[in-house]
């Protein structure tokens, strides 16, 4: 089989894999368990999936939810394919599902939502965004799925009243402002939440994504450090959490709408002159 796979996301609990199957097999691929839980969103094209003896029929409109062990087979009667895969690990899957890392069986049909969120997460990804939103766009794309899957499973997880809420939210803000080079499994383990309950409790209480967040906290004090007259932007890149000065420079030019250089002469201290002579 003719399979091409990208990998756009990489890491021990998450990975996210873009995948073309250009020329694909006549009949039934060999049947096989499933090796790891996965959700499959097709972008273009269309097959046939055999789950545990049923048969399903996979398109751009639904995602296959991969369930680790299940029997399964594939077939391509109209030819190649391309989709995305989301995988996550055992441990995640149960923090998504209250607990239970057991995936109840379904096919899940998009919504404008998750398609956008879908797309958004590769756009993303090619584009080079940082890991910590590539999770959190991630994980909010597997939470949207598997709400639709249990919901019930899901919001089991979640903290239920507002004060509950913003404590946890204050408690995210405030480690962050203590180191903004974590993660965000780092984070969620700071505040004692799994990282896709804390993305949503975030974005319901602050009206934006932690990473959004995180991104305006950076450029706020790379700005105030530039006023100072910071001249050592790679040094300023590693103590703000930037992967490196090239991405300190992308997020401050986006945001400021000048890059680091021009807004430390706009803002920096004047220079000191040479005095006169008699």
């Amino acid at each position: 089989m003719g399979v091409e796979r990208a990998c756009l996301v990489s890491g021990d609990d998450l990975s996210v894999a873009d995948v073309s199957c250009e020329d694909p097999p006549h009949g039934w691929t060999e049947l096989r368990p499933a090796p790891v839980f996965g959700l499959v969103m097709v972008r273009r094209g269309m097959f046939r999936g055999r789950v545990d003896g049923v048969d399903q029929v996979l398109d751009p409109a639904c995602v296959y939810v991969e369930r680790m062990g299940c029997e399964q087979q594939f077939a391509h009667p109209c030819g190649g394919d391309l989709y995305t895969e989301l995988v996550l690990s055992e441990p995640r899957v149960a923090e998504l599902l209250g607990g239970d890392p057991e995936v109840p069986q379904g096919l899940v049909f998009t919504t404008p939502r998750t398609a956008l969120a879908h797309r958004m997460l590769v756009v993303r990804a090619r584009g080079g965004a940082d890991s910590f939103e590539l999770a959190e766009r991630a994980l909010g794309l597997a939470g949207e799925v598997l709400t639709a899957l249990a919901p019930a499973r899901v919001a089991s997880g979640r903290p239920v009243r507002d004060a509950a809420r913003r404590r946890l939210v204050d408690a995210a803000r405030a480690a962050l402002a203590a180191d903004l080079g974590l993660g965000l499994d780092q984070l969620g383990r700071a505040v004692g939440c799994s990282p896709h309950h804390l993305s949503r409790i975030f974005r319901a209480t602050t009206g934006e994504g932690i990473a959004s967040y995180r991104n305006r906290l950076r450029v706020t004090l790379a700005l105030e450090r530039l006023t100072e007259g910071e001249t050592r932007l790679a040094v300023l890149a590693q103590e703000l959490g930037f992967a490196d000065q090239a991405h300190l420079t992308r997020v401050v030019h986006r945001a400021a709408g000048l890059p680091p250089g021009r807004l430390r002469a706009l803002l920096g201290p004047p220079a000191m002159t040479a005095p006169e002579r008699a």
